[in-house]
């Protein structure tokens, strides 16, 4: 063999070894992508714990499994909802109500939505948007528990968590979203996208749904109904803690070979996540701890402190996000205070704890980091743009809240009988007892249906 052709026999195994490397090495990047949302989407599941156990231990004993059976079924109504039709919003109306055909490929008969050996993408993205889906649904949850008929929480939650939260996140999350493209909206770990529509959401049907029997007195001073298990509420806010830490992951986009960007494409790490959940976390904590001396509250800011710092975690400096969760952590009892002497009787401090610390941090992007550079044509991060986002995050949650709720009620279907409730609702609705040794002999069949 002359020596030329033993070089070309060379270069052609190389070549061959090159490429086959570099499949290899492209492959092992999409599992990994895939692998990284697959493992989001699991630790996300704590939330749903969380909420479960937050919601349960809130309720008083008389109540406490039909709270549980309605934020179980939410989670449940939610996944095939959102495979049917949620999906579908977020692709085909980033430009407003009118869809367009690039939604197509979230139709439920799409090729991409099932298994499909060319598509690694597809089924972790809509399982990671499906666990926000019912996150949303979980924290409209928990304002109404004690007095809502299950049916009737069934069908605000579906327009809620498959809905409502999804067409603002086709707004403002998605890269070509009208409020990321005409006015640089930032919003990257959902300050306004899901707390914000959630709580205003949650206010909306509050208004309608009313207060529990025995939350006012005749002369409109509130009583404190307290909830029977508050180890498990704290508890409960722990793992909902928890499950973050995976839901702000999944809000990172994964580039297999390449620096991770944020939802919007703009360069973004894991670690200024890492930095600034941490120290918002525990600066609501510090913030609460400081304002009420009360473990619900404590446990509360955490999550607030998070909120208000959640918009801009990908730009924060630490010290800053500490910051502005110590504030998320101090409004939120003065913020629950005031509903409650407006007469709105929200269980758990859903409004104030999501939807007033989300307004805090959309507008804390706007007034800290405005001027931020955005990808492509769209305008950086201003106050207006996040003024202009704040307001629609507002009403996509508060109007599809009130209307559907004013429906139910006409129809005489949001509320159950005041009779129920004053027995509880584990009697009615629930064919088994979560305490028995301390439950009375009343039985369900001595009631008027919750249903």
């Amino acid at each position: 063999m002359d020596l030329a052709k033993f070089i070309r026999m060379g270069v052609v195994l190389m070549e061959e070894q090159i490429s086959e490397l570099t499949k290899t090495s492209g492959m092992l990047g999409t599992v990994d992508m895939e692998i990284f949302y697959w493992w989001c989407t699991a630790i996300m599941v704590c939330i749903h714990a969380g909420f479960l156990a937050y919601e349960m231990g809130a309720s008083r004993a008389k109540n406490v499994l039909a709270s549980g059976v309605k934020n179980i079924l939410a989670f449940a109504f939610i996944v095939p909802t959102f495979f049917f039709f949620g999906w579908w919003i977020y692709l085909a109306f980033p430009n407003g109500f009118i869809p367009s055909a690039d939604g197509n490929v979230g139709l439920p008969w799409a090729p991409e939505m099932g298994p499909n050996l060319a598509d690694n993408a597809t089924g972790v993205f809509w399982a990671a948007f499906v666990l926000f889906a019912a996150t949303t649904a979980s924290i409209f949850s928990g304002a109404v528990i004690e007095r809502i008929r299950v049916s009737a929480f069934v069908i605000l939650a579906i327009v809620l968590g498959s809905g409502a939260w999804i067409l603002a996140a086709s707004w403002g999350w998605h890269p070509d979203g009208w409020l990321v493209k005409e006015w640089g909206y930032h919003d990257v770990g959902c300050a306004g996208l899901i707390h914000v529509v959630a709580g205003f959401f949650a206010l909306g049907v509050l208004l309608n749904l009313g207060p529990r029997i025995g939350k006012y007195n005749a002369d409109g001073t509130a009583n404190d109904l307290l909830p029977h298990n508050v180890p498990m509420v704290l508890i409960g806010l722990m793992l909902i803690i928890v499950g973050f830490f995976g839901f702000l992951g999944a809000c990172l986009i994964f580039n297999p070979g390449a620096q991770w960007t944020n939802i919007y494409g703009q360069p973004a790490t894991l670690s200024s996540y890492a930095f600034n959940t941490l120290m918002c976390f525990s600066g609501g904590i510090i913030g609460a701890w400081a304002t009420t001396r009360d473990p619900f509250w404590m446990m509360s800011g955490a999550l607030a402190g998070i909120f208000v710092a959640a918009a801009g975690l990908d730009v924060w400096y630490p010290p800053l996000a500490f910051l502005l969760g110590i504030l998320g952590g101090v409004i939120i009892k003065p913020g629950n205070d005031f509903l409650v002497r407006m007469g709105v009787d929200d269980s758990v401090g859903a409004v104030s704890v999501h939807g007033f610390s989300g307004m805090l941090g959309v507008m804390a992007v706007g007034i800290l980091a405005a001027g931020y550079p955005n990808v492509g044509d769209a305008p950086p991060t201003s106050f207006i743009g996040q003024l202009v986002g704040l307001i629609v995050m507002i009403l996509c949650g508060f109007v599809p809240g009130y209307l559907v709720s004013l429906a139910l009620k006409a129809g005489g279907v949001l509320r159950v009988p005041d009779e129920v409730q004053e027995v509880g609702l584990d009697l009615a609705e629930v064919p088994s007892k979560a305490y028995p040794e301390a439950v009375g002999s009343k039985s369900a069949a001595a009631l008027l249906p919750a249903e």
